[in-house]
C-alpha cells in the first residue's frame, strides 16, 4: 500500500509545482500563491473538526503540530519563491539534497542512525549536483559554486532545510495525535501563519494581488486540493517508515521533474539535467536500501 501513497504523493507534488510555477509566470507573488493555497487547506479541513476528539489531544501533539506549521509555511514561501526564479529541471533534482538535511536531523532528534551504505548515496547525491549547471561550467568546484549562488536555488535549499525540520515535528504530531488530527490543525494553523507573513511581507500589494488572482481562482482551488492530498498522503508514510527512508523515496519523481520542465516550460540542457537526475536519484535509493 506504501508504494501507492508514494506515487500518488509524488504525481500531486509534481502538478502542484506546475500550476504554483505557472501562476508565479502571470505575476502573483510567490508567498501570496502559499496564502491562497493555505486558505483552501483550511476550506477543506474545517469539515472534519467535527470527528475529532480535541479533548483528547495532548500538550506534546499541540507543540508538534504547530512547530510543524510554523517550519512548513516558512518551507512553502521560499519553496514557490524557488519555482518563479527557477527551471523545474533544477529543482526537482536538487530536492534530493533534502535526504541529506532529513538523515542529520533524524540522527539528532530521532535516533535513526544510517549506515555507511547511507553516506555513500549521500556524497553521490552531492556529486549529481555537479551536471545541473550548464556545459560551460567546466570546473566542477566553480560549477557547484556557481549553483549555490543562484538566488532561486538558495531558496529551494531553504525550503529544504525548513521542509525537513518539519517533518521531524510532523512525524512527532503524528504519533502524538494521529495522520487526521495533524493535517486538520497543520492546515488551519498554517492560515494565519502565512497571513502574517503577507502582511509583513507583502504590506502593499494586497489589493493588487487580490484583483489579480480573479482570472485564477479554479487554478488556486486545484493546487490547495493537490497540496491537501499529497500532504495526506505524507503524513499517511511518515506515520509507518523512517524519516530519512521517506523522503528518499519522494526523490524518485525528479526524472519526471525535468521532463515536465522539458515539455511545459521549454528549459534548455536537459541531458545534463537528466544525468544529473539519475545520478542524484541512484544516491537517494542508497539512502532508502541501506
Amino acid at each position: 500500500m506504501e508504494i501507492v501513497y508514494v506515487c500518488g504523493r509524488l504525481i500531486f507534488s509534481l502538478a502542484s509545482n506546475v500550476y504554483q510555477k505557472k501562476l508565479s509566470h502571470h505575476g502573483l507573488h510567490p508567498f501570496y500563491i502559499v496564502a491562497c493555497t493555505y486558505f483552501i487547506l483550511s476550506l477543506l479541513a474545517a469539515p472534519f473538526l467535527g470527528v475529532v476528539e480535541v479533548g483528547h489531544l495532548t500538550n506534546s501533539f499541540w507543540v508538534n503540530v504547530s512547530l510543524a506549521s510554523l517550519f512548513d509555511v516558512a518551507g512553502w514561501m521560499f519553496l514557490v519563491l524557488s519555482l518563479s526564479k527557477t527551471d523545474l529541471s533544477v529543482f526537482g533534482p536538487l530536492n534530493a539534497y533534502k535526504v541529506i538535511v532529513s538523515m542529520l536531523l533524524a540522527v539528532l532528534f530521532l535516533n535513526e542512525v544510517p549506515s555507511a551504505q547511507g553516506f555513500i548515496g549521500v556524497l553521490i547525491i552531492v556529486i549529481g549536483s555537479f551536471f545541473l549547471m550548464p556545459p560551460a561550467c567546466t570546473h566542477q568546484a566553480r560549477s557547484l559554486f556557481g549553483l549555490f549562488l543562484d538566488k532561486g536555488v538558495q531558496a529551494r535549499f531553504l525550503s529544504i532545510i525548513l521542509f525537513s525540520v518539519g517533518t521531524v515535528f510532523l512525524k512527532k504530531s503524528v504519533g502524538d495525535g494521529g495522520v487526521l488530527e495533524t493535517m486538520i490543525f497543520w492546515s488551519l494553523i498554517g492560515l494565519p501563519l502565512i497571513l502574517i507573513g503577507n502582511y509583513f511581507f507583502l504590506p502593499h500589494h494586497i489589493q493588487h494581488e487580490i484583483k489579480a488572482t480573479k482570472p485564477h481562482l479554479h487554478t488556486i482551488a486545484l493546487i490547495g486540493v493537490m497540496v491537501f492530498l499529497m500532504q495526506y498522503l505524507t503524513l499517511l508514510l511518515l506515520a509507518n517508515m523512517l524519516v530519512a527512508y521517506a523522503l528518499a523515496l519522494f526523490q524518485l519523481g525528479m526524472v519526471l521533474q525535468v521532463f515536465i520542465g522539458y515539455q511545459v516550460f521549454n528549459e534548455k540542457n536537459i541531458g545534463r539535467k537528466l544525468l544529473a537526475s539519475l545520478v542524484m536519484m541512484f544516491g537517494s535509493v542508497l539512502v532508502l536500501m541501506n
